[in-house]
């Protein structure tokens, strides 16, 4: 699932993998790492995302001993929470139909 604003992508699985991934490590350049992302790539997604929100989906904390870091916001959980539930309900809704898309797929 794909939510766009305009003809940018506002929200889709590419980000909100990302999001989890940044949620999971505390970092943009390890959760880029983890997802074998360039760092400049991961921080545009994440700021293109931020720039598509009423509020920001995550909060990064400049460098320091520890380097900084970046965790998610509530608005970043819910995003991730709506959007996981959304694609659960579809599979479920749609089981048949994916099986069928399935069969069509070479193995």
């Amino acid at each position: 699932m794909r939510i766009r604003k305009g003809d940018t992508v506002a929200l889709g699985p590419g980000k909100v993998e990302l999001l989890e991934a940044v949620r999971e490590h505390g970092s943009i350049s390890a959760a880029a790492r983890s997802l074998d992302m360039s760092y400049r790539r991961a921080w545009l997604l994440i700021d293109e995302l931020n720039q598509s929100l009423k509020s920001p989906a995550t909060v990064s904390e400049q460098g320091g001993q520890s380097g900084g870091g970046c965790v998610l916001t509530q608005v970043g959980e819910n995003i991730v929470r709506l959007y996981r539930g959304v694609e659960a309900q579809a599979e479920a809704a749609c089981a048949k139909q994916i099986d069928e898309l399935i069969r069509l797929i070479r193995a």
